[in-house]
């Protein structure tokens, strides 16, 4: 019987609750890339990315006590992040509202010469259009199409309500269609 990534999980924060330094270097390493990805769909700013995400981090490790297995490891950690990012970007006043949604200037220069475009340029293509799009928006269509999870699973991570999830969704495909036929033309089509 083969050991569930969740046990791995439930074993590493036990060792974290007595100490274990080494067992936490585990989850961050585990978990880092998608928190980060997490994180920068919210601030938009990759170093500040990483400083949310080692405020996280430090918040994960002092607070591993009161972690009670009613939940996956990864979704509460990834509340963390998502919380710490939102707290950040409160400070910060950067939160803008749909009316200050803009795309001027922000357009490719170079759009892609050939019919098809390459997978290697489908995900540039796409990460350039999340990090255009509403910070709600541009974390659940992450977390959804990226990652996988259903939207329970994104409610727990990030505590939007299940309409909340649903409206963003659909809005945030109707604003990534948006971004993306402005980047790409009718090579858009190709990409969709």
């Amino acid at each position: 019987m083969a050991i569930r990534d969740n046990d791995i999980d439930a074993i590493l924060i036990e060792r974290v609750k007595e100490g274990d330094e080494k067992a936490f270097v585990q989850l961050v390493d585990k978990y880092k890339d998608l928190s980060l990805s997490l994180a920068h769909s919210i601030m938009k700013d990759r170093d500040k990315a990483e400083d949310v995400l080692q405020d996280a981090f430090i918040k994960v490790y002092e607070k591993a006590g009161s972690f009670k297995h009613q939940s996956a490891f990864s979704s509460w950690l990834y509340r963390i992040v998502v919380n710490t990012a939102y707290n950040a970007l409160k400070k910060e006043r950067k939160y803008r509202e749909m009316d200050d949604f803009t795309l001027e200037g922000k357009g490719i220069e170079n759009p892609p010469d050939s019919d098809k475009i390459r997978d290697g340029d489908r995900k540039k293509y796409i990460v350039m259009a999340l990090e255009r799009l509403r910070p709600d928006e541009a974390l659940v269509l992450r977390l959804h199409y990226l990652c996988g999870y259903t939207i329970p699973e994104i409610h727990e991570i990030t505590g939007f309500g299940n309409s909340k999830i649903k409206v963003d969704l659909h809005r945030g495909r109707g604003h990534m269609e948006e971004v993306l036929t402005d980047l790409l033309g009718d090579h858009v089509k190709d990409l969709l």
